[in-house]
Parts: C-alpha cells; sequence; structure tokens
C-alpha cells in the first residue's frame, strides 16, 4: 500500500522572523510590482501576518477588518493607507534613483 503524501499550503508569512527579512521582502517585492499597488498590498498583508494582524491594526489605527481588507491583493489601498501599514509594522519606505 502507498503512502499518501500529505502537503501544506506555502505561507511566506511564516518565514518573515526577523524586521531585515520583512525589508527584503518588500524590496522584493516592489521590485517585481511593475506598478500593480494591490500586489505591494498583498505583500505588506504577508508580513502584516507574520507580525501579527490584531498589533500592526492597532499600531496603524485602523480596524483588523478594514486592515485584512485593504491588504487583500483585492484593490489597492490608499496610499495614506500603505504608508501607516508600513509605519505599523517598522518599516521605511525610502526612494533612489531609477537606472537609465
Amino acid at each position: 500500500m502507498k503512502k499518501k503524501t500529505v502537503t501544506t499550503r506555502y505561507d511566506v508569512a511564516e518565514h518573515l522572523r526577523t524586521p531585515e527579512e520583512m525589508a527584503a521582502y518588500l524590496e522584493a517585492c516592489l521590485e517585481e510590482a511593475n506598478g500593480d499597488a494591490a500586489f505591494i498590498a498583498k505583500a505588506l498583508g504577508d508580513i502584516a501576518r507574520a507580525k501579527g494582524m490584531s498589533q500592526v491594526a492597532r499600531d496603524a489605527g485602523l480596524s483588523r477588518e478594514s486592515l485584512y481588507k485593504a491588504l487583500s491583493g483585492d484593490r489597492a489601498p490608499s496610499f495614506d493607507t500603505i504608508l501607516k501599514v508600513i509605519g505599523a509594522l517598522g518599516l521605511k519606505l525610502h526612494a533612489e534613483a531609477a537606472q537609465a
């Protein structure tokens, strides 16, 4: 009798343990996003889940429900929400000159 292989869904949030890993993940997602704000929101959602949605919602001044909706990846949240979440995650947004 063959053994059944059991798989579980990969969840990146389980692998984002340190602020440096969270920042590196967001940086990689920003590079891959091609201007897709919903993609960035989803990446922030992954980081928020790793950190704890309730705590991030409190720190961002949002309800847990509105945080889940904003970071679901189904839509692009407002830039104000993005900035609040980035601050609540303990991350900083920075800019650099684009390569020509």
